[in-house]
């Protein structure tokens, strides 16, 4: 794997992204959206304490509804981002990159119970680490997933060079493997690039910056440049 990307492609053909989000930024979300609850379920028994046990009933009610549905209706209200997210730039779609509703919200969130098991959200993270799209339990069951949210745009254009057909007949996925290095070649760093562009040296006969170009040669001529 390249990195996290899923590709997407919509009922008009237009291939997404979807760059599934990790554990450290969902931490650093969940952190700022749990000291966000906490400060509102404070101001809830500072302002309703004082009315009696009309106001400590009514209190209990709040913070319930706070705590359980905080999440979901921010993510279903607010594009799929809690403020935590939000300040983190992530979201939460369904797996096929459309915004999230409110049965999925609730059933993801419904069961943070479970991923808390037996403490500490820990099976929740041992599920994520474990997931390649990093998923807990709610994701999977909800059939959602966390995203950066930037990453719902079509992919960048080919770097042009002159192109060249491949010496070699190429299956689809091996075409589009070729074509997906090409649209990401400026985002990786020029010695991952490198490393990749050498796995084909088989295919392009040479290595290094030459075996980089001329792996992107190849995927302008599959892309109909001429």
């Amino acid at each position: 794997m390249l990195d996290t990307v899923r590709d997407i492609e919509t009922p008009e053909g237009v291939e997404l992204g979807l760059r599934a989000a990790g554990l450290p930024v969902r931490a650093m979300a969940w952190i700022i959206d749990f000291l966000i609850r906490f400060g509102i379920d404070v101001a809830l028994v500072v302002a309703l304490t004082p009315l009696g046990r009309f106001g400590v009933g009514l209190m209990f009610i709040a913070v319930f509804l706070n705590e359980w549905f905080y999440n979901v209706l921010f993510e279903v209200l607010r594009d799929g981002a809690t403020p935590g997210k939000r300040s983190m730039g992530i979201k939460v779609v369904h797996d096929d990159g459309t915004p999230i509703g409110w049965s999925a919200s609730l059933v993801r969130n419904l069961l943070r119970v479970a991923d808390f098991l037996p403490t500490c959200y820990a099976f929740g993270i041992v599920t994520m680490l474990l997931h390649r799209d990093f998923k807990r339990l709610g994701d999977i069951a909800g059939g959602t997933l966390v995203v950066y949210a930037d990453s719902l745009s079509a992919p960048p254009a080919l770097p042009e060079v002159r192109p060249e057909p491949a010496p070699l007949a190429l299956s689809g996925t091996e075409q589009h493997a070729l074509v997906r290095f090409a649209e990401r070649a400026n985002t990786l760093t020029p010695e991952r690039a490198e490393e990749l562009a050498d796995i084909l040296e088989p295919l392009t006969g040479t290595r290094g910056e030459t075996g980089i170009r001329r792996v992107l040669q190849y995927a302008n001529y599959l892309i109909g440049r001429r």
